[in-house]
């Protein structure tokens, strides 16, 4: 079904379930949308197109940010043995044998999780935030910055600090363990969302995507660099842009795993 037929298909069924607080608790994204829309609560037009258009938004967003994530947690996994033992060991020990992994099977993963937010502190997807601008006049280490002027924060500079990261150019997961850290923008130097009431609204859809997709390949493959290829060898080499991506492309091989030796 197209984007178009899902939205509209929601659209009728807001409609005949308007005033009625049933089955509130299955709603999904778009059915809080068509709610808010007719609740005629809002200070300004919301209409089917804007919505629509929001969708559109969150899904590319969301879509290509993620796979650029991607890319560079498995590079930084086959680049440090160690991490990416550690996290399919703690994959494979949670599913112990499924088929399948599903959302609920990766609430658990602390070390995967962990090793995310590291490989979205070494590479954030957006390296400067988007523009904002100064509504009133203010100094900053000695710096006047006037009323008005545009303002780029470069999220990509904080997150490898060695003022507030130890072994900042280094690979190291543990170090968001029992941290404060979040993708909430409630630390200035770990800004890989944004922060502040214009922070990126697909957080939890990006984060999600990255989480289910990287526990599954950890689950049902081992992976290794192709023709002999050393650690050395992988091109970290960044491509700087509106995102950070891989200068060249990654290339692995991937071993099925048997998820019979799981559950042994």
């Amino acid at each position: 079904m197209t984007l178009n037929g899902i939205v509209d298909q929601h659209n009728k069924n807001s409609e005949h379930t308007e005033g009625s607080k049933t089955g509130m608790d299955d709603e999904d994204f778009l059915d809080i949308l068509f709610r808010l829309k007719n609740s005629g609560e809002l200070e300004f037009p919301f209409t089917s197109d804007h919505i629509k258009a929001l969708v559109l938004d969150v899904f590319s967003a969301g879509t290509d940010t993620a796979s650029t994530n991607m890319e560079w947690v498995m590079s930084e996994l086959v680049r440090n043995p160690r991490v990416l033992k550690k996290a399919q060991a703690e994959v494979r020990g949670a599913l112990n044998g499924k088929n399948e992994v599903h959302e609920a099977d990766i609430q658990g993963l602390k070390y995967l999780k962990m090793v995310i937010k590291e490989s979205m502190r070494l590479h954030p997807s957006l390296p400067l935030l988007l523009p904002r601008e100064c509504r009133e006049s203010c100094e900053i280490d000695g710096y006047v910055i006037p009323v008005k002027t545009k303002v780029i924060v470069n999220a990509w500079a904080l997150a490898r600090d060695p003022e507030y990261w130890h072994d900042a150019e280094c690979f190291l997961p543990e170090r968001f363990e029992d941290s404060c850290y979040d993708f909430k923008g409630s630390n200035m130097e770990y800004l890989p969302f944004g922060a502040g009431r214009r922070i990126c609204p697909g957080i939890l859809f990006g984060v999600a995507n990255v989480e289910l997709v990287l526990a599954s390949l950890l689950y049902h493959f081992n992976w290794e660099l192709p023709n002999g290829m050393i650690i050395g060898d992988l091109d970290m080499n960044e491509t700087f842009g509106s995102s950070i991506r891989r200068k060249t492309s990654l290339q692995l091989i991937a071993t099925p795993y048997d998820l019979n030796s799981s559950g042994s």
